[in-house]
């Protein structure tokens, strides 16, 4: 029996869900490590939120088994799963204030008048609502009131905290906030996280590791970094912030990277994921692409024109296109970009070696 305040470790081998004809979930195995703050990240009907449904106890797994601790879970309803969750809405009860909010799941578990007390007060101070304890939800703010379902979620020392989407009804503003609330909370608890999202920089900002859904199916999972920089396919790299594509032909291998063509000049990548033969894509983050009037030696260069710029402040967008019609975009400091547009429209974009990878052609 896991004790409260353990951090639980969740491991899923397997899970489909299907509704009818429609596969919602298609073979998903992922293991969870105790402690960690993972993401389900993905567009909407990805199936992220249905497989938190699926750990949660709220929706039954059509195949596949759920483990937390090694103890067998998968038809455990969701009262008996040492779990706490944070919804969407965040399903605060409307009549009961936010200390009765917090002591809810304290005395359904039948926890001493005490025990309550001591917890309320412990949540209350932890998620700085001091003061606010007697008022209703409705006298309190949106982020005053995602505070208390993540209080009342955490007041049992749950082994794993479930948040599907908890941020989405916050301005900007308070989203920041939250977000640096929640990474605080998770540091302070200890407790497994296991968080939905659709948003990547939320994503990349507060996990230790991401999970990305796409049509059911999970295709990569890895640090914020991996994930980032080196994304499995071309869906991981598109979704995840802005990427530039050049395709390159003639690949070879070269030491631990590997070398092309692209429009007749050679390119090299210093690291590349596995063997590499014949036609690709390169792929490479705007910012780690620069304009200058010729590269700098060991870099990698393209002749562009620049189609079009938007003045955005301190920086200056630029969208440009290679001699093939290939096009591109790059973010440049204004000032770079006035001293590099002074000689007229035609410059060279450059970047090092170890910014690109490689993707499948098509």
């Amino acid at each position: 029996m896991q004790q409260a305040g353990q951090a639980a470790e969740l491991k899923a081998v397997g899970i489909g869900k299907s509704f009818g004809a429609f596969h919602a979930l298609k073979d998903i195995s992922l293991d969870i490590g105790r402690g960690e703050f993972l993401t389900l990240l993905g567009p909407s009907g990805s199936g992220k939120t249905t497989f938190l449904m699926i750990l949660a106890g709220f929706e039954r797994a059509s195949r596949g088994r759920l483990f937390n601790d090694g103890v067998d879970i998968t038809d455990q309803p969701a009262e008996r799963r040492s779990s706490g969750m944070v919804f969407q809405g965040y399903a605060l009860f409307p009549h009961m204030s936010v200390a009765a909010n917090i002591a809810f799941p304290l005395r359904v578990r039948r926890k001493s008048e005490q025990e309550i007390k001591r917890r309320v007060a412990e949540m209350v101070e932890r998620v700085g609502l001091q003061g606010h304890e007697h008022k209703l939800p409705s006298k309190l703010s949106g982020g005053q009131q995602q505070r208390v379902a993540l209080a009342r979620a955490l007041a049992f020392e749950p082994g794993v905290l479930l948040l599907d989407e908890p941020f989405s009804a916050l301005d900007k503003s308070l989203r920041g906030q939250m977000q640096t609330e929640m990474k605080r909370l998770h540091e302070e608890t200890g407790t497994t996280f296991v968080f939905v999202t659709h948003d990547q920089s939320e994503a990349l900002a507060l996990s230790s590791r991401v999970a990305i859904f796409n049509h059911g199916e999970l295709l990569q999972v890895g640090t914020p970094q991996d994930v980032y920089e080196r994304p499995g396919n071309r869906f991981v790299a598109e979704f995840l912030g802005e990427i530039n594509m050049l395709p390159l032909r003639e690949i070879r291998a070269d030491g631990e990277g590997a070398r092309g063509l692209h429009e007749d000049r050679e390119i090299a990548l210093r690291f590349a994921q596995s063997a590499v033969d014949g036609n690709a894509i390169l792929a490479v983050r705007p910012e780690h692409m620069s304009i200058a009037h010729e590269p700098a030696p060991q870099e990698n260069g393209v002749a562009v024109a620049v189609t079009s710029s938007t003045y955005l402040g301190a920086a200056t967008r630029l969208e440009l296109a290679t001699r093939s019609g290939c096009k591109l975009s790059v973010c440049v400091p204004t000032e770079t970009a006035q001293r590099a547009l002074e000689g007229g429209k035609s410059v060279w974009l450059t970047w090092p070696a170890e910014a690109g990878f490689l993707l499948p052609a098509g």
